[in-house]
């Protein structure tokens, strides 16, 4: 998707970095390492063609078309020896997703068969491991896009919910981009005014500080705005986390089965079987959840284990987004108020059955069989809306990068220092200055104005195939 998004020339800050860019072909597998059905490869730079010609033979390499699937066998350059029989793609720089020749191959996903393949592939002269995030790298520096929607290219791959991954693809699509290259319109447009009154300051009027003014809270508004929305990283890859508590024997575990739709955890008649907590991940509509099935907690331990494992359940609660209290539905008693956030009566299977006594169900509370999947589907929904509410309504996007945090915060400290200036009626060249700083700040964020260090440490988070 983000080789659609394309601009007119590459800003004149990144020529002294690509003069010194390694100009070799890259290649890396896109897909992890392990067994599956099919794995991809890509391989970006001057010597696609090479690689065409040295794995499928002169034929391949005479009719190579842009964005035509190939079926073919790959061999080795050196040996002849047959590697794998699969399909290639073929995108002609610049026109793919670095801007340069591009080959994506997909063999079979055997680990074995991946390996042998890029061995092969570096067999050619020119062509070398790719470095951590180094595709979408050579994507911003040949124009493919702004360094916003190349940050935001790891959030697409690590989002870990619906909502995140929505406002990944909004970034990626380049809406954050819009904004802050409008913001940047508005400030360079009110700095050329600022010059222009320095250059004829003894022709001109009076200066216009009170509309000045106006024009300078007015980008400073906008700022903030974009600056408020920013949430950290830290918070994108955690996923929410539930717990399932209650007396022991109270149908935690077989609760905690019925919603994987498997038999993960032990389950027995004997309380007491679960004795440490055990975490699932469980996936729900709005995204992927931390499901924590926890040792029993009763009135009194019966022994110094069990006391053991109820303490370990506890402290598992504090660290809970959600708390669900399991409670038998089979037990003559109304359950006590508790700090749980819902209460989930269990085994109403039995209720039904007339083997049980019917319990008082608390407000709020669901009743669940476990054994019939009845509530199931509602107990999934409860959980879903609890934890995925805040950003399920959130309909602006966000940002999630501490470097464009960092360069809003310095653009908002400049507009201060110019409003601050303003209030003694300064010359008009200080202002002009603080103008300067702050349009030069807001054009860090999408990499018009970027050093080799921060582009460094941005890709080096990146996986080694993107």
């Amino acid at each position: 998707m983000a080789d659609q998004v394309r601009h007119d020339v590459v800003p004149v800050y990144f020529f002294s970095i690509i003069e010194t860019m390694d100009p070799r072909t890259i290649v890396a597998p896109m897909t992890p390492a392990g067994v599956s059905a099919v794995a991809a490869i890509r391989v970006s730079g001057p010597q696609v063609r090479d690689v065409v010609l040295a794995l499928f033979g002169e034929k391949a390499a005479a009719h190579l078309e842009p964005r035509k699937a190939c079926l073919a066998t790959a061999r080795d350059p050196k040996t002849g020896e047959t590697v794998d029989s699969l399909l290639y793609l073929f995108f002609e720089g610049p026109n793919s997703y670095t801007g340069e020749d591009t080959l994506e191959l997909y063999p079979h996903g055997n680990p074995l068969i991946v390996r042998e393949l890029i061995q092969a592939i570096r067999k050619v002269d020119g062509v070398r491991l790719a470095e951590p995030g180094e595709f979408t790298r050579r994507a911003f520096l040949n124009g493919k896009m702004d360094l916003v929607q190349a940050e935001s290219v790891a959030d697409v791959i690590h989002s870990a919910n619906r909502a995140e991954l929505k406002n990944a693809h909004r970034l990626l699509s380049g809406a954050l981009s819009q904004k802050i290259r409008e913001l940047n319109e508005q400030v360079k447009d009110m700095s050329a005014r600022l010059e222009l009154d320095v250059d004829f300051a003894e022709e001109e009027a009076d200066p216009d500080y009170e509309s000045w003014r106006k024009r300078i809270v007015a980008i400073g508004e906008k700022i903030s705005e974009i600056l408020q929305s920013f949430r950290g990283k830290e918070n994108l890859s955690r996923l929410p986390l539930v717990v399932l508590y209650g007396a022991p024997n109270a149908g935690k575990s077989s609760l905690t089965n019925a919603l994987l739709g498997e038999d993960r955890i032990l389950v027995s008649n004997i309380p007491g079987t679960t004795r440490d907590f055990v975490e699932v991940r469980l996936f729900l509509p709005g995204g992927e959840i931390r499901l924590v099935d926890t040792a029993g907690i009763a009135d009194q331990a019966t022994d110094s284990l069990d006391a053991l494992s109820m303490e370990k359940s506890k402290a598992i609660l504090k660290e809970a987004d959600l708390k669900i209290h399991v409670v038998d539905g089979t037990v003559a008693a109304t359950p006590a108020a508790t700090s749980a956030d819902f209460t989930v009566i269990s085994k109403s299977d039995l209720l039904d059955g007339g083997s049980g006594t019917a319990m008082t169900l608390p407000e709020g509370g669901l009743s669940v069989s476990s054994k019939t999947g009845v509530g199931l589907a509602e107990l999934k929904r409860l959980i879903n809306d609890a934890v995925f509410t805040e950003s399920r309504d959130t309909e602006d996007l966000w940002i999630t990068s501490e470097r464009e945090r960092a360069c809003l915060a310095e653009a908002f400290e400049g507009v201060k220092r110019a409003l601050d200036l303003l209030q003694n009626r300064p010359a008009v060249e200080l202002l002009a200055f603080e103008m300067q700083l702050v349009r030069r700040s807001l054009q860090s964020i999408v990499g018009e104005i970027s050093s080799e260090d921060i582009l460094q440490s941005i890709f080096a988070g990146f996986c080694i195939g993107k």
